[in-house]
């Protein structure tokens, strides 16, 4: 087996300074937001993998099914040398990709990403076990901040899965296809995995179960802020929303102050006022059309290779060459 090796370019030093500076803009903008990657301490990502086995939750099952049929003609036209992988957790549907590039292609080495020191570092000495004749780099970094981080050389292909590209607003989902494109070499690919606009009869449960998990993994961003700032929210005493914005496509997950009440985040000496029924964002899911996100792969200087989508057309599995 080779051992698997880690570069950490975001320390907890680095977490604790952005969680203060993005509470502090969220909690005093209007209308009040918060960023969704502070639903996920251990908790919150407990909560997220209980979400994926909900009935109600199809993206996580179909973007499965999806990939499982499609991924080695995935691995045919890429031959990537290197599979870069954004947000990998415990690259669970890694395993599909990682062994139809090792039959189908060139494939030598194996880069996930992660914030997570702990995560990324359990899930690389999996995959390590599993494919012993696989190099693994892990890459402790923010995705969307250090991207010049990922190591260069080889055949690379940056996966993107699960639909996270969804969270981004349309000026951030730019910026960072963008930087993508600036680490790439031309005709290094993009593996990217995106929730499709659907009936919002389906997308709205998806996002609002009826065991009130969603509610809780929502609700948990709160917790956080209440363990790692020592703020004093009453997380029961907000009420968990999912909204369709026809408009934007996108799903909106906010909570709303059930009361008037006055929180003090005491790591930042802050002090917040919600009045009864006032909402706070604090995740977007945004939902594409295939032709729209060709769109803006082109504008960002992708070329489409080909698109797949289940037989229901929820998801969409993109593979895109840097031009």
């Amino acid at each position: 087996m080779i051992e698997p090796t880690l570069d950490i370019h975001l320390t907890d030093d680095d977490l604790d300074a952005a969680l203060r500076s993005d509470a502090r803009t969220g909690l005093t903008a209007n209308p009040k937001t918060l960023p969704p990657k502070w639903f996920y301490d251990a908790r919150g990502s407990e909560l997220f993998e209980a979400i994926t086995e909900l009935p109600e939750y199809y993206p996580t099952r179909t973007e499965r099914a999806l990939l499982e049929r499609v991924v080695g003609e995935i691995a045919r036209t890429a031959q990537a040398e290197v599979l870069v992988e954004l947000g990998a957790g415990s690259a669970a549907k890694t395993r599909l990709l990682l062994s139809a590039l090792l039959s189908e292609g060139p494939l030598k080495t194996y880069v996930p990403q992660d914030v997570s020191v702990s995560a990324l570092r359990g899930a690389a000495e999996q995959i390590s076990t599993e494919f012993p004749n696989l190099a693994v780099h892990g890459v402790v970094s923010d995705f969307t901040e250090t991207l010049h981080n990922l190591p260069r050389g080889g055949r690379r292909m940056i996966a993107f899965l699960g639909g996270t590209i969804g969270n981004l607003v349309p000026q951030e989902r730019a910026d960072f296809l963008a930087g993508i494109q600036q680490v790439l070499e031309p005709g290094e690919q993009l593996l990217l995995g995106a929730g499709l606009v659907t009936d919002p009869a389906v997308l709205v449960p998806a996002y609002d179960d009826a065991a009130g998990v969603t509610a809780e993994f929502n609700r948990n961003v709160l917790h956080v802020l209440n363990s790692r700032l020592h703020a004093d929210f009453d997380p029961d005493a907000f009420a968990h929303i999912a909204h369709w914005d026809a408009e934007n496509e996108w799903i909106e997950m906010r909570l709303a102050a059930t009361r008037d009440m006055t929180v003090t985040v005491a790591d930042l000496d802050l002090v917040v006022d919600f009045a009864q029924g006032e909402q706070m964002r604090t995740e977007i899911s945004a939902k594409f059309r295939v032709d729209g996100l060709g769109r803006e792969l082109d504008s960002a200087g992708f070329a489409t290779e080909q698109v797949w989508t289940d037989p229901d057309d929820r998801f969409a599995l993109v593979l895109a060459e840097r031009r």
